[in-house]
């Protein structure tokens, strides 16, 4: 048999890029997205939605309910510099890159560990080891995102359901902001390394490895700043 695949957040960048590599290695897909999808495949199924609306969680009981599914990769990721005379966005940021994905979570790995088997992958940042006065919500978020994933990885690995917490830097996506993307690399490069991850099943996925000493240097001098 096929094995099936849920991936939210594919109509456009990386989701989109992995969606076509797994049709191409006959996987069975579902999409959700905010807006239609671009593939016309037997194999592939798309719905619309939005992972913050209150409806979402609904939407995937239904298709759990149709057929389960092997792998669930969470795509989803907004951002917003922070602008403190309006703060409206702030909730909506920690809405869709952390709630949304632990609703998404919540509803998918259940069915995993009563099969004893599965993969769930979330695709956060190496924002998740950064402070930032810029855009506090969105590094903030991908913190909480990281370390859910973290925890979750070594709770259900003795139940043979796999987590995989996949920290990207700077990939060349409308996610892709500021002046400064020192080694930005393509959406199929950064597909190229979710395929990886497929195979490998780690609990934490860093691409380019380059940038870490970058990060770890910035930690550094925001903490001289601090002083």
């Amino acid at each position: 048999m096929k094995k099936k695949a849920l991936i939210i957040g594919n109509t456009d960048g990386i989701g989109l890029a992995v969606t076509k590599r797994l049709l191409a290695n006959d996987w069975d897909i579902t999409g959700i997205s905010r807006s239609e999808s671009p593939i016309k495949h037997t194999a592939y199924h798309h719905r619309v939605a939005d992972v913050s609306h209150f409806e979402y969680p609904e939407l995937l009981n239904e298709l759990l309910s149709e057929g389960l599914s092997d792998l669930c990769i969470y795509f989803v990721g907004i951002g917003e510099l922070l602008d403190p005379l309006d703060m409206s966005h702030e909730p909506e940021v920690f809405d869709v890159n952390l709630t949304s994905m632990v609703k998404t979570a919540s509803a998918v790995i259940p069915q995993m560990v009563k099969r004893g088997q599965g993969h769930f992958i979330g695709v956060s940042s190496l924002a998740d080891e950064l402070i930032s006065a810029e855009a506090p919500s969105y590094y903030a978020s991908k913190a909480g995102f990281s370390n859910y994933l973290r925890g979750l990885s070594l709770a259900l690995k003795p139940k043979g359901v796999c987590v995989t917490n996949v920290r990207f830097g700077f990939v060349d996506t409308k996610m892709a902001k500021g002046d400064i993307k020192p080694l930005m690399m393509s959406a199929e490069r950064a597909a190229e390394h979710i395929e990886v991850c497929i195979k490998k099943r780690p609990a934490r996925y860093t691409a380019p490895k380059l940038v870490i000493p970058l990060i770890k240097f910035r930690k550094v001098m925001m903490k001289l700043g601090a002083k």
